[in-house]
């Protein structure tokens, strides 16, 4: 019997978490044209504006907030597509597209269980799903099963070879036939075993729910604590799309429920949802990581204050407009890793005091973008107590790290050299650079023969290495990196910012 190891168990963790990130996007975006839409249909801003009730206008506006709050209903079908596309090794658009007939056929499956009687369910355990009527009412995680299902068969049989009579069938072909099969099987089984970890599930909720201020502190301070790891995505959907989060009017889910209600019912009736949203973030994206870069570049020696300085800008403008805080993250994580530690307990206390205080401001993000459309545009949204708050965190952040950085002589570690050569063009402006810069970072990662899977996150390029001593960082660093996780011995993720995705693209046309 082959044992995981903990690494490898991290591995999978890690990449599941981001596989997430890809329907996270997508539903970020989808959030924000929910929340502008919501907000001028509301009367106040129409009497404000009169037009917005132009009758093309208003069926505009509410066709966009219809469509995009109905996007949040195909939560788990985007997580049985992604997560199968984001753990599949090598012909991604096979796994996603098996990712879906795998979650079809599932509760497909279950559902003819069910109407057998023989398991044991009760109406609250059901629902219909693309027309598929009484069965099981997993939500997002029937999708990550699905998925983490799909691309386990995904990678052990894409490459399968039949005799020449069935060849046609072999290979990739094989994976869809494989998928329905076991995704049959484990249907037929789910309902004989999702009334206990319903109940379980159910039990957790209860448990935070009634842990009051602390279960909300413990979410807060996880949900940072985990950010080297990526498995921060798992809480949060965890409380975004489960019971785990809450229910109400029948829908489970911190986001779910949020999104679903939103400009329907009183800000109010959301408040004990929106304690886990973004309203806890603002805090310290908003103001104290500015205010903590501030301090970095103040206590950064003067040889090297014009590479942080631009670093710090770029990462403060992140965290505050759009919430992506990672760029100043890293840049502190792993050279005072005890600031990470008070980041995170702030962060806890952010949640705590946004919930403590009645703020009401949903959605996912932290920066000014959804402070703006889920709070100073809602009514009783009380948003103002997130700036109060805010002002306090700002010079908190900053002497903290002022104080700590000094006292023990830590600065950013920035390259003395410039490794790229002066026509290859700045890694701090991907837009401007030429081709060389991606046969710099595979330089970086040993070659092409060194490289196994490329794949990357929001923030992160995350390789598949073969050998990890082969890996150039100082080369690296001058294309632009901002640090480095190493999640185990052939596995390392490389942290570049916003811009990773292009980085990404550039290196695997390459590849």
């Amino acid at each position: 019997m082959k044992i995981i190891t903990k690494k490898q168990l991290m591995d999978f963790f890690s990449d599941f978490g981001r596989s997430l990130l890809l329907p996270i996007a997508i539903l970020a975006l989808t959030g924000l044209l929910l929340g502008i839409s919501a907000a001028l249909l509301r009367a106040d801003i129409q009497d404000l504006l009169p037009f917005l009730k132009n009758p093309i206008i208003f069926y505009i506006l509410t066709t966009i907030r219809s469509i995009s709050g109905k996007a949040f209903e195909l939560i788990p079908i985007l997580f049985a597509i992604s997560v199968a596309f984001g753990l599949a090794k090598k012909e991604k658009e096979i796994a996603a597209l098996a990712g879906f007939i795998g979650y079809y056929m599932m509760l497909f499956s279950a559902s003819l269980m069910i109407k057998t009687g023989l398991a044991d369910t009760n109406a609250r355990m059901l629902t219909s799903v693309l027309g598929i009527n009484d069965t099981l009412q997993m939500g997002a995680v029937a999708g990550m099963i699905a998925g983490v299902l799909t691309a386990f068969l995904h990678n052990k049989y894409y490459k399968i070879q039949f005799p020449i009579a069935i060849a046609f069938f072999g290979g990739k072909r094989f994976v869809a036939i494989v998928v329905i099969i076991w995704s049959a099987i484990l249907g037929q089984l789910l309902p004989f075993i999702w009334g206990p970890i319903s109940m379980a599930i159910e039990a957790i909720g209860t448990i935070i729910s009634h842990a009051g201020y602390i279960g909300v502190f413990l979410f807060g301070f996880l949900e940072r604590i985990l950010i080297p790891t990526g498995l921060h995505h798992i809480i949060n959907q965890l409380f975004r799309t489960t019971v785990v989060g809450g229910s109400f009017g029948g829908i489970d889910g911190t986001l779910n429920i949020f999104m679903a209600y939103f400009g329907k019912v009183d800000i109010s009736q959301l408040k004990p949802f929106t304690q886990f949203l973004g309203q806890g973030k603002m805090p310290f994206m908003m103001f104290g990581l500015p205010a903590a870069a501030y301090a970095i570049y103040k206590t950064t020696p003067s040889n090297k204050k014009t590479k942080v300085k631009a670093l710090m800008i770029a990462g403060a403008a992140a965290a505050f407009v759009t919430g992506i805080t990672e760029p100043i993250e890293f840049a502190f994580l792993f050279i005072a890793p005890l600031l990470f530690v008070f980041h995170a307990v702030m962060a806890g206390l952010s949640f705590v005091l946004m919930s403590l205080l009645g703020v009401g401001i949903g959605n996912t993000g932290g920066g000014l973008i959804d402070f703006i459309l889920y709070g100073v545009l809602v009514k009783d949204s009380k948003w103002y107590m997130a700036v109060i708050v805010g002002l306090i965190y700002a010079p908190s952040y900053y002497f903290v790290f002022k104080w700590y950085l000094t006292k023990k002589h830590i600065s950013i570690d920035t390259s003395d050299e410039e490794l790229i050569p002066q026509n290859t063009g700045k890694a701090n402006n991907i837009d401007n650079i030429e081709e060389s810069i991606e046969s710099l970072i595979i330089s970086g990662l040993g070659g092409r023969n060194n490289i196994d899977v490329v794949n990357n996150c929001l923030t992160r390029l995350r390789v598949d290495i073969i050998d990890k001593t082969k890996v150039d960082r100082a080369l690296l660093k001058a294309t632009g990196a901002l640090g480095f996780v190493d999640s185990s011995d052939t596995h390392i993720q490389v942290i570049y910012g916003p811009k990773v995705e292009k980085l990404a693209s550039l290196v695997r046309d390459i590849l």
